[in-house]
Protein backbone atom coordinates (compact mmCIF):
# COMPACT_ATOMS: atom_id res chain seq x y z
CA UNK A 1 0.00 0.00 0.00
CA UNK A 2 0.96 3.36 -0.88
CA UNK A 3 -0.85 5.46 1.74
CA UNK A 4 -0.39 4.95 5.41
CA UNK A 5 -3.93 4.86 6.98
CA UNK A 6 -4.91 7.59 9.30
CA UNK A 7 -6.21 7.16 12.10
CA UNK A 8 -9.39 9.46 12.98
CA UNK A 9 -7.53 11.22 16.27
CA UNK A 10 -5.24 12.70 13.66
CA UNK A 11 -7.04 14.56 11.58
CA UNK A 12 -7.23 17.66 10.83
CA UNK A 13 -11.25 19.64 11.16
CA UNK A 14 -11.97 19.50 7.51
CA UNK A 15 -10.26 15.97 7.15
CA UNK A 16 -12.67 15.28 10.10
CA UNK A 17 -15.60 16.63 8.71
CA UNK A 18 -15.27 14.46 5.95
CA UNK A 19 -14.01 11.34 7.68
CA UNK A 20 -17.44 11.43 9.89
CA UNK A 21 -19.58 11.69 6.59
CA UNK A 22 -18.27 8.80 4.86
CA UNK A 23 -18.07 6.80 8.46
CA UNK A 24 -21.61 7.11 8.66
CA UNK A 25 -22.15 6.05 4.78
CA UNK A 26 -20.10 3.00 5.18
CA UNK A 27 -21.77 2.32 8.67
CA UNK A 28 -25.30 2.38 7.21
CA UNK A 29 -24.76 1.03 3.17
CA UNK A 30 -20.95 -0.61 2.74
CA UNK A 31 -21.13 -3.44 5.45
CA UNK A 32 -20.35 -7.19 4.94
CA UNK A 33 -16.53 -6.71 4.49
CA UNK A 34 -13.86 -4.83 6.16
CA UNK A 35 -13.47 -0.99 5.31
CA UNK A 36 -12.68 0.14 9.05
CA UNK A 37 -9.41 -0.71 10.69
CA UNK A 38 -9.42 -1.45 14.62
CA UNK A 39 -8.27 1.44 15.27
CA UNK A 40 -10.80 3.43 13.16
CA UNK A 41 -8.89 4.18 9.97
CA UNK A 42 -10.56 3.71 6.83
CA UNK A 43 -9.47 1.85 4.10
CA UNK A 44 -10.11 0.71 0.60
CA UNK A 45 -11.17 3.49 -1.46
CA UNK A 46 -12.10 5.90 1.84
CA UNK A 47 -7.65 6.33 2.67
CA UNK A 48 -6.87 8.32 -0.43
CA UNK A 49 -9.88 10.19 -0.13
CA UNK A 50 -9.27 11.72 3.23
CA UNK A 51 -5.39 12.28 2.11
CA UNK A 52 -6.57 14.32 -0.85
CA UNK A 53 -9.96 15.66 0.35
CA UNK A 54 -10.18 18.27 -2.52
CA UNK A 55 -10.23 15.17 -4.56
CA UNK A 56 -11.93 12.73 -2.01
CA UNK A 57 -15.34 14.58 -1.20
CA UNK A 58 -16.27 15.54 -4.31
CA UNK A 59 -15.88 11.72 -5.30
CA UNK A 60 -17.79 10.88 -1.65
CA UNK A 61 -20.40 13.56 -3.01
CA UNK A 62 -21.10 11.40 -6.31
CA UNK A 63 -21.13 7.99 -4.76
CA UNK A 64 -23.60 9.04 -2.32
CA UNK A 65 -25.48 10.45 -5.05
CA UNK A 66 -25.15 6.52 -6.63
CA UNK A 67 -26.75 5.18 -3.99
CA UNK A 68 -29.55 7.80 -3.26
CA UNK A 69 -32.75 6.49 -4.67
CA UNK A 70 -31.38 4.11 -6.98
CA UNK A 71 -33.49 2.92 -10.20
CA UNK A 72 -31.69 -0.20 -10.67
CA UNK A 73 -31.90 -3.60 -8.21
CA UNK A 74 -29.37 -4.36 -6.18
CA UNK A 75 -27.86 -7.70 -7.81
CA UNK A 76 -28.73 -5.56 -11.26
CA UNK A 77 -26.14 -2.55 -9.81
CA UNK A 78 -23.77 -5.44 -8.26
CA UNK A 79 -23.33 -7.36 -11.66
CA UNK A 80 -22.24 -3.92 -13.25
CA UNK A 81 -19.68 -3.26 -10.73
CA UNK A 82 -17.99 -6.56 -10.67
CA UNK A 83 -17.65 -6.31 -14.14
CA UNK A 84 -15.52 -2.69 -13.74
CA UNK A 85 -13.61 -4.78 -10.72
CA UNK A 86 -12.68 -7.89 -13.16
CA UNK A 87 -11.93 -5.38 -15.46
CA UNK A 88 -9.44 -3.18 -13.62
CA UNK A 89 -8.40 -6.34 -11.17
CA UNK A 90 -8.86 -4.00 -8.43
CA UNK A 91 -8.26 -6.38 -5.15
CA UNK A 92 -10.20 -4.31 -2.98
CA UNK A 93 -12.98 -3.43 -5.24
CA UNK A 94 -14.00 -7.13 -5.61
CA UNK A 95 -13.24 -8.25 -2.32
CA UNK A 96 -15.95 -5.22 -1.13
CA UNK A 97 -18.30 -5.99 -4.21
CA UNK A 98 -18.24 -10.31 -4.21
CA UNK A 99 -19.21 -9.46 -0.27
CA UNK A 100 -21.90 -7.16 -1.71
CA UNK A 101 -23.05 -9.36 -4.24
CA UNK A 102 -23.93 -12.57 -2.00
CA UNK A 103 -25.43 -10.09 0.50
CA UNK A 104 -27.79 -9.69 -2.46
CA UNK A 105 -28.87 -12.73 -3.47
CA UNK A 106 -26.39 -13.15 -6.43
CA UNK A 107 -25.61 -16.50 -6.93
CA UNK A 108 -21.21 -17.86 -6.10
CA UNK A 109 -21.45 -19.15 -9.59
CA UNK A 110 -22.18 -15.35 -11.18
CA UNK A 111 -20.20 -14.07 -9.26
CA UNK A 112 -17.39 -16.14 -9.50
CA UNK A 113 -17.57 -16.05 -13.19
CA UNK A 114 -18.04 -12.34 -13.51
CA UNK A 115 -14.34 -12.13 -11.23
CA UNK A 116 -12.65 -14.47 -13.75
CA UNK A 117 -13.23 -11.83 -16.50
CA UNK A 118 -16.28 -14.41 -18.23
CA UNK A 119 -20.53 -13.29 -18.72
CA UNK A 120 -22.97 -15.82 -16.59
CA UNK A 121 -25.05 -17.98 -18.88
CA UNK A 122 -27.53 -17.64 -16.19
CA UNK A 123 -28.06 -13.90 -15.90
CA UNK A 124 -31.72 -12.33 -15.85
CA UNK A 125 -32.54 -9.94 -18.39
CA UNK A 126 -31.41 -7.37 -16.21
CA UNK A 127 -28.28 -8.63 -15.13
CA UNK A 128 -27.03 -9.33 -18.67
CA UNK A 129 -28.16 -6.05 -20.11
CA UNK A 130 -25.98 -4.40 -16.94
CA UNK A 131 -23.04 -7.55 -17.81
CA UNK A 132 -22.95 -5.89 -21.25
CA UNK A 133 -23.39 -2.20 -20.69
CA UNK A 134 -20.15 -2.48 -17.73
CA UNK A 135 -18.36 -4.76 -19.59
CA UNK A 136 -18.47 -2.37 -23.14
CA UNK A 137 -17.41 0.97 -21.07
CA UNK A 138 -14.76 -0.58 -19.51
CA UNK A 139 -13.22 -1.99 -22.70
CA UNK A 140 -13.13 1.56 -23.99
CA UNK A 141 -14.78 3.30 -26.51
CA UNK A 142 -18.67 3.99 -27.59
CA UNK A 143 -21.03 2.07 -26.09
CA UNK A 144 -22.66 0.11 -29.58
CA UNK A 145 -26.27 1.33 -30.56
CA UNK A 146 -27.58 -2.11 -30.09
CA UNK A 147 -26.45 -2.37 -26.31
CA UNK A 148 -27.51 1.38 -25.37
CA UNK A 149 -31.10 0.58 -26.98
CA UNK A 150 -31.07 -2.67 -24.96
CA UNK A 151 -30.24 -0.80 -21.94
CA UNK A 152 -33.08 1.82 -22.10
CA UNK A 153 -35.58 -0.85 -23.67
CA UNK A 154 -34.84 -2.45 -20.10
CA UNK A 155 -34.43 -0.19 -17.59
CA UNK A 156 -35.92 3.12 -19.52
CA UNK A 157 -33.70 6.27 -19.90
CA UNK A 158 -33.37 7.32 -16.04
CA UNK A 159 -31.83 4.06 -15.00
CA UNK A 160 -29.98 3.53 -17.79
CA UNK A 161 -28.23 7.02 -17.28
CA UNK A 162 -27.78 5.92 -13.29
CA UNK A 163 -26.08 2.56 -14.81
CA UNK A 164 -23.76 4.96 -17.11
CA UNK A 165 -22.91 7.15 -13.87
CA UNK A 166 -22.32 3.76 -11.65
CA UNK A 167 -19.89 2.56 -14.43
CA UNK A 168 -17.79 5.66 -14.59
CA UNK A 169 -17.93 5.61 -10.84
CA UNK A 170 -16.52 2.47 -10.30
CA UNK A 171 -14.29 3.04 -13.03
CA UNK A 172 -12.71 5.54 -10.88
CA UNK A 173 -12.76 3.68 -7.48
CA UNK A 174 -11.09 1.00 -9.91
CA UNK A 175 -8.22 3.53 -10.61
CA UNK A 176 -7.76 4.92 -7.52
CA UNK A 177 -7.47 1.38 -6.00
CA UNK A 178 -4.97 0.16 -8.62
CA UNK A 179 -2.83 3.43 -7.97
CA UNK A 180 -2.57 3.43 -4.93
CA UNK A 181 -1.95 -0.27 -4.51
CA UNK A 182 -4.65 -0.70 -2.11
CA UNK A 183 -4.87 -4.40 -0.28
CA UNK A 184 -7.77 -6.45 0.21
CA UNK A 185 -7.39 -6.34 4.14
CA UNK A 186 -6.23 -9.07 6.36
CA UNK A 187 -9.06 -10.98 8.65
CA UNK A 188 -8.11 -8.90 11.44
CA UNK A 189 -9.18 -5.85 10.06
CA UNK A 190 -5.85 -4.23 9.11
CA UNK A 191 -4.02 -3.54 5.57
CA UNK A 192 -1.72 -6.34 4.18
Amino acid sequence: MRLPLLPPETLSADRRALYDDMRAGIDAHFTGFTSVAPDGALVGPWNPTLHWPKFGKPWWDYTKALGTDPLLPKPVREVAILVVGARFKARYELYAHVAIGEKVGLAETKIATIVAGQRPVDLTREEAVAYDVAYALAAGGILPEATWRSAVETFGKDATAELLYLVGGYCLVSVILNGFDVPVPDPDGTSE
